[in-house]
């Protein structure tokens, strides 16, 4: 399985289009491990990109502080299952608590 997690600072970035960078993270969904991270700079941000260019990377799930509605249907549609409203901290802090089922994702933090 892999990742998707938006950048900024070297953590969770709050809305997923202005981020300069992804870490694409590669979990291990039987030993519950990360196996590897890549850190991709993302195409120019417009409208479908992101979620088509993340699915080309092998991306399965993208967890995010906030994200549109129209964006969250784009990447259902390409197969990458959407997380939103997750604390602002670093990818593997993240990944481990998706792991162990303790990741709590709150409010979507966009609203468009």
């Amino acid at each position: 399985m892999k990742i998707a997690i938006p950048l900024a600072e070297g953590k969770l970035a709050m809305h997923f289009g202005h981020c300069a960078v992804f870490a694409l993270l590669s979990f291990d969904e039987e030993t519950k491990e990360i196996i590897g991270r890549e850190d991709l700079v993302p195409p120019m941000h417009e409208p479908g990109v992101l979620p088509k260019w993340l699915a080309e990377q092998g991306a399965n799930l993208i967890i995010a502080g906030g994200m549109g509605s129209r964006a969250q249907m784009l990447f259902t549609q390409n197969n990458i299952k959407v997380m939103v409203g997750a604390p602002s901290v670093t990818p593997e802090e993240l990944v481990k608590a998706f792991a162990d089922g303790s990741l709590e994702t709150g409010v979507n933090m966009c609203d468009h």
